[in-house]
This record gives structure tokens, sequence and C-alpha cells, in this order.
């Protein structure tokens, strides 16, 4: 298989974290298409049939405008920090609803040092939350099999950066995953380092976290009422 990114990917990754400014930016506008964009806009192709067979109702979309790659720019209108560019590169493969209600994605990060790829709901709105955490109370056996499976849990953690010091308010303490109902994310995700991120197996690796992930997606689309 290709290798889609390269050290020059990462090199102007490294760059524009010194250079954070757009003249800098537009002066090297070619390498970032080149190495980042045009890349990973071609890993999306190449990912489209494993996610396919994972699930008829994602998309990895290599459109540059509304598709799954994050814009570089940075809205930096309610930002103290008011540097113009991400330092990364990101995609979503999104459900097919994703624009009329919030929904579980995957997700890959390209930063040099930081690469990896996570699937779940970040910051769900309230509503969404709550029903989570229900789906998790009404059907923990389920829960179980979708996050407490050994070779689920030997590749992949669940992210625990927010959570709450306590139980819900309305939820019993007694509960055997009483701890997850804490969680204000529910993401799981794993590292991967970057000589994988820039060589030939890249693509296998991801088709493999597809389907790795694809339980856990799975179990919160169903919480949700979204087809999986």
């Amino acid at each position: 298989m290709p290798a889609y990114f390269s050290e020059a990917s990462f090199r102007f990754l490294r760059d524009l974290a010194r250079h954070n400014e757009r003249a800098w930016f537009q002066a090297n506008k070619d390498r970032y298409e080149e190495h980042v964009r045009e890349p990973f806009r071609k890993l999306l192709v190449d990912l489209q049939p494993a996610l396919t067979e994972v699930s008829p109702h994602y998309r990895a979309d290599p459109k540059t405008v509304g598709g799954s790659l994050f814009r570089i720019h940075r809205d930096t209108r309610f930002s103290n920090n008011k540097a113009p560019y991400k330092t990364w590169q990101g995609a979503r493969l999104f459900h097919e609803r994703n624009r009329q209600v919030q929904a579980p994605s995957w997700y890959i990060h390209l930063q040099p040092g930081n690469c990896f790829i996570a699937a779940g709901v970040w910051h769900p709105e309230p509503d969404n939350l709550r029903r989570i955490r229900h789906f998790i109370l009404d059907n923990p056996g389920s829960w179980a099999l979708a996050t407490r499976d050994k070779a689920f849990r030997r590749r992949y953690a669940l992210d625990e950066s927010e959570m709450l010091t306590r139980i819900p308010r309305g939820f019993p303490s007694e509960f055997e995953h009483a701890d997850d109902l804490r969680r204000k994310n529910f993401v799981a995700l794993r590292n991967i380092d970057d000589a994988t991120m820039t060589g030939p197996r890249l693509r296998s690796v991801l088709e493999r976290d597809l389907s790795g992930m694809s339980g856990f997606v799975d179990y919160l689309c169903a919480a949700l009422d979204l087809e999986f």
C-alpha cells in the first residue's frame, strides 16, 4: 500500500507552529496542499470502502468544503489566542445524518508526535448526554461488551480528560458502571506513532481501527436512536 503522509507533512506542520501567520502560510500554501491536505483527501477516498463495510451510514468525504476534513483556519473570534491556523490536520468520518442531529463519529488526527484515531461523541449536547447515561443504565451488559472486551481494552482507551467529581444526580451510586456515568465525553482513542502515520501500513492500520471501534460506535448510535 502507498504511504500517504511523509516527513514533509510533519515538517510543514512544525514550521507552521513556528510561523503561525497569514503571510507565511500564503507563501507556503503549496506545501500544505501537497503534503497535508491532498494526501489526507486520498486517504479518505481509500478508507470509504472499509468504512462502508463497517456501516453503510458513515462517510469519509474528501470534499475540500463540507467534507470530512476540518479547516486549517482557526476560529479566533472568541479566543485570546489569535493565531490564525491550527498546527494539526484532522478529519471526521461522519454519520449520514450528522447535519440533522449530533451523532457519533470517527476522527483521525495528524500532528507531529500526537497522531491518533478516536471514535465516539465529544462534548455531547445536554439532552444527548442524558440519553447516553440512561442507555448505559438500562443496558449495562451491552456497554460492558462494547467497552470491556479484552481486545478492545488492549488497543483503545476511554477518554478521561473531563469527568464529573460525583455520579450525576438521579443515578444510583451502586450501579456497576457508575464511574462511566461521570464522563462528559464518550470517546475511545488510540495513539498512532509517527512512523506508522508516515508508513505504508497506515491504511490497513486504520481499517483495523474502524472495525475495532465499531461496537463502541454502534452502541452510541443505539443510545441516540441512530442507524448503524
